[in-house]
């Protein structure tokens, strides 16, 4: 039955496959890019600090450092170049991210504006960058990072939610646009993962699990072909419940979870 068929085609081999992961200093990304390595891929990392890049190239044979700021649409399209012509382009990773905590009652509009170019123009502009690549050899793999507070708006998200739920409702679109070209598409929607963005969060963070943990769950996601990679069930299957609660419900629900 089609409804029970693979979202993307399964990836379930990484040997010679190239990997670019934007965003891969820290966190889910550099715990992601170790996990891919590990199981032979050709990986490539893209990230503002170059330093941190280099000391993965140069512990990883064949891996390849591309400092990149995400903002800049000719630092990614120069990096681009440099790696189509050094590894060819498979799969696509975008990881960059920004989040700090914030409500209302302190708007900062500063704050909204780079978490805006950083969590979603940020993947704009790389996707002008490698779309047409993709399209032209009629192949590969978009991934998007995204996250549960993406599903509906939160208490302190006021800045990270929404630019977490247009990330989302692009992979969303981008997914329908390119099936048919071949091309997959797949969205992840981590819970608490313990890296040095959640590091600043002073409350209870529920089934907070290692960035090796995530990248684990990443890589079974594409082992089934999910469009839709989120992790830890735990936690995610209770958040997308809260999704389709009415208003009326979902409101009252929030506050007293999140008092």
């Amino acid at each position: 039955m089609a409804w029970l068929t693979p979202f993307n085609l399964p990836i379930t081999d990484w040997h010679g496959r190239s990997v670019w992961l934007v965003g891969a200093s820290s966190g889910i990304g550099l715990a992601c890019a170790h996990a891919l390595h590990a199981a032979g891929a050709k990986v490539c990392v893209s990230a503002r600090q170059a330093a941190l890049l280099q000391d993965f190239a140069d512990s990883h044979t064949g891996a390849l450092a591309l400092p990149m700021d995400v903002t800049d649409a000719a630092s990614i399209a120069h990096a681009t170049q440099q790696l189509q012509s050094q590894h060819g382009l498979d799969i696509v990773i975008y990881c960059a991210g920004y989040y700090q905590a914030q409500s209302a009652q302190a708007y900062d509009l500063h704050s909204m504006q780079t978490h805006l170019s950083v969590n979603y123009t940020g993947a704009l502009l790389l996707l002008d960058s490698v779309l047409p690549l993709l399209l032209a050899q009629g192949r590969g793999h978009l991934c998007l990072v995204s996250s549960v507070a993406g599903f509906r708006g939160l208490p302190k998200s006021l800045a990270y939610g929404p630019s977490k739920a247009a990330l989302t409702h692009l992979g969303e679109v981008l997914y329908m646009d390119l099936k048919p070209r071949g091309i997959g598409v797949s969205v992840v929607h981590p819970g608490f993962v313990a890296t040095p963005l959640t590091a600043q969060n002073t409350f209870h963070m529920p089934a907070l699990i290692s960035p090796e943990q995530a990248a684990e769950a990443m890589l079974q996601g594409w082992r089934n072909g999910e469009f839709d990679i989120h992790f830890p069930k735990r936690f995610t299957l209770f958040l997308k419940l809260l999704r389709i609660l009415p208003y009326r419900w979902y409101f009252p629900l929030v506050r007293k979870f999140t008092a």
